[in-house]
């Protein structure tokens, strides 16, 4: 394929369902096993042969850790953003090249509203100090495009500013009571908020309030379990469960959780469990749980491949998944505070 065909690869990644899921990730793998210089060097030092790839399964996944050593491109096109994983004090970032970040808030879009309805029915608060703090979050990116298809005046960003964010969401409901309300925050925002010594009695009145954690304590409060966050959580702010989101820095689709942590995958994407002590080594459904790899169809201009550090078990249908934890103190989003 030639660098043209990606602009076709993206319109069937938005049409993609599962009929057809399959094929197309084998079609973006050679076209990224022939373009993409990092990738195709790394499948080489395997030893294998695009040719030999005939199934997903056979798919080589990148080990995650590449996006913070090495430039991820295919086709070596200039990329218009770069994406910086917040990281920890001293730790080494991920960086993700972006060529189209049009297409990056199309996908994003198109999930949202796939999972929650038209972003038009929406006000959306966002708690996300730590990413807030720089320019080159992907996550502030997405949710910067969700907020401007609100056309709310209350929508938007807040730092530290409690007593504001308290003061809009009320605004909010009051002018707008039939559109819901998304409250999504970097999960030690939400925890400083709820333990603020603030009163959010008041949200117990709203019929259409959602609140969102993204993972990650990024060094700022002790790593807690996701169940005792979610009971901190919806103790404070009287909710029935705490909604979850995906994502990483490294991908440009995500996935999201109604409650229990329990993860559901757009269609552009598919998480793949590998064995714990061999990453070459898929398990089958039998055995539910290992280290995920993640296909993100979304991916056309770095790596759709991804061997990332969590780990993850599925559900009895072997498509709903949560994230077990991780392979080390690595500072990927979207881990979900869990802990072994």
């Amino acid at each position: 394929m030639q660098s043209s065909n990606a602009d076709i690869l993206k319109q069937r990644v938005l049409l993609v369902d599962e009929s057809n899921f399959d094929s197309l990730a084998l079609d973006i793998f050679q076209y990224q096993a022939t373009n993409n210089p990092i990738y195709r060097q790394y499948i080489e030092q395997l030893g294998k042969k695009t040719s030999d790839i005939t199934s997903v399964s056979d798919i080589p996944f990148l080990p995650i850790e590449f996006f913070k050593s090495q430039t991820i491109i295919t086709n070596q096109v200039p990329s218009k953003v770069v994406f910086e994983s917040s990281g920890t004090t001293g730790s080494q970032t991920s960086r993700h090249y972006v060529y189209d970040p049009d297409f990056y808030v199309k996908v994003a879009i198109q999930i949202f509203e796939k999972f929650y309805g038209s972003l038009a029915n929406f006000q959306i608060l966002a708690l996300l100090p730590s990413y807030l703090e720089r320019n080159n979050s992907s996550l502030v990116y997405m949710v910067k495009s969700f907020i401007e298809q609100t056309n709310s005046q209350y929508s938007g960003f807040f730092l530290n500013d409690y007593k504001g964010l308290i003061e809009s969401l009320k605004n909010a409901h009051k002018a707008n009571p039939n559109q819901k309300i998304l409250l999504i925050g970097v999960t030690f925002g939400l925890l400083d908020l709820a333990e603020s010594g603030e009163d959010f009695s008041f949200l117990r009145d709203f019929d259409d309030v959602i609140i969102m954690e993204t993972g990650g304590m990024k060094g700022r409060r002790k790593e807690l379990l996701r169940e005792e966050v979610h009971e901190i959580l919806t103790a404070a702010f009287g909710v029935k469960s705490i909604h979850s989101e995906y994502g990483m820095t490294e991908l440009l689709s995500q996935g999201y959780s109604y409650g229990e942590g329990i993860f559901e995958l757009p269609a552009s994407m598919r998480v793949l469990l590998r064995d714990v002590n061999d990453p070459f080594t898929l398990v089958d459904s039998s055995v539910r749980s290992g280290g995920i790899n993640v296909i993100d169809l979304a991916n056309i201009d770095s790596c759709s491949f991804i061997e990332t550090k969590d780990l993850g078990s599925f559900l009895p249908d072997n498509r709903r998944f949560r994230i077990l934890g991780r392979f080390d103190n690595s500072d990927i989003r979207g881990c979900n505070l869990m802990t072994l």
